[in-house]
């Protein structure tokens, strides 16, 4: 039996109603289309690759985030715990999860060929370009009024240093670390009210043990009671136990000093989202 199928000659009208004309008239003929290079098809890999290491990034800071929040004791929130919206370790887990999310998006968009996808990895990746560069703007221009939010920032450190693990890790590194004591001096312990001189127990009139000039007080294990009473003492006799210059000094001149690192980082972590949402495109445009 003859084919009652015929090719027809291609007319500017069917670009009306693709579908409906592939229905009511089968015998259409459509051309195949292209097929991918293999260097469309290297990109492709390349691009879940891409995504997939950085979807694995992004649950290793889940995963410390949601350890930290679960290993305090009490948990945040409860009768002697920190709020949860004011822990440290919330930044990790919605990092995480904002990391993951994209990486996800990334990963799938690339391996199912879904432009639903991966138009929303592109779309976050440049939200999170356009916040990168509204921030470096702001360091720019703003810097008194980040100087002062940092300002009040360390003197809330000082405030809840017994009452919060997190920050109080974060007052001994920076104090031991840069061998300074203290907002603008070791006194400024005095607003705390474990250490405050009219405070009962042994801390009171005292300063945390990162402040000790000589911690391990040439032992092989800190001694913690190292800064107990040296708000009772003169600066001089004070100054020769812990260290008296401030953190608020030392901090900045530390940061000015790490300016070009940052700078680096922040310009490599740009290129590194620049490389994924041109992949990305290029897996896009394929499709």
């Amino acid at each position: 039996q003859a084919s009652r199928l015929v090719e027809l000659p291609y007319s500017s009208f069917d670009d009306d109603d693709d579908g409906d004309t592939a229905e009511q008239n089968p015998g259409v003929w459509y051309p195949d289309p292209p097929k991918l290079s293999p260097f469309s098809h290297c990109v492709r890999y390349l691009a879940f690759l891409w995504n997939l290491l950085f979807l694995l990034l992004g649950l290793l800071i889940l995963a410390v985030g949601i350890w930290g929040l679960l290993a305090k004791s009490p948990l945040p929130g409860g009768e002697h715990g920190a709020p949860l919206g004011s822990d440290p370790m919330l930044l990790f887990v919605l990092a995480g999860l904002g990391a993951s999310a994209v990486s996800l998006a990334g990963c799938l968009g690339a391996f199912r060929a879904s432009p639903c996808l991966l138009r929303f990895f592109l779309g976050a990746v440049l939200a999170f370009g356009g916040l990168q560069v509204l921030g470096g703007l702001l360091l720019l221009l703003a810097r008194r009024q980040l100087r002062d939010a940092l300002w009040d920032l360390l003197l809330l450190c000082l405030l809840r240093y017994r009452e919060d693990p997190d920050l109080q890790f974060l007052v001994d590194e920076v104090q031991r670390s840069l061998q300074c004591c203290g907002l603008e001096s070791y006194r400024d312990w005095e607003i705390n009210p474990y250490f405050n001189c009219s405070a009962p127990g042994a801390q009171a009139c005292g300063v945390p043990a990162s402040c000790c000039q000589d911690p391990l007080e040439n032992g092989s294990v800190p001694n913690v009671q190292c800064g107990f009473g040296v708000l009772g003492l003169g600066a001089a006799v004070a100054g020769a136990v812990v260290h008296t210059g401030g953190c608020g000094a030392a901090l900045g001149a530390w940061l000015r000093g790490q300016a070009g690192a940052i700078a680096t980082g922040a310009t490599a972590l740009v290129l590194v989202e620049a490389v994924g949402g041109l992949m990305a495109l290029r897996v896009l445009r394929d499709i």
